[in-house]
């Protein structure tokens, strides 16, 4: 939790869970470079092996279907 506090960031969740993953942590951070730097930190500790997945709100895909271009398929 400290960590990711020192790069701006805020811990919302954090499970242990049985099978190929054992830890989930769901974080706020305030961009990718902040995560990423998390992740590399933890990745250099060779404790644990990390992976991570971008959460997208309903209100980020309403803002990125506007900015999509207009997409016509060939022959229409």
């Amino acid at each position: 939790e400290r960590l990711v506090e020192s790069v701006g960031g805020k811990v919302e969740a954090f499970y242990y869970a049985f099978g190929e993953t054992d830890l989930f942590v769901i974080a706020d951070l305030p961009d990718n470079e902040s995560m990423t730097a998390v992740a590399l930190l933890v990745a250099a500790s060779g404790a644990i092996r990390i992976k991570t997945t971008v959460l997208i709100t309903p209100e980020e895909v309403d803002e990125a279907v506007k900015k999509a271009p207009s997409y016509r398929p060939p022959g229409q």
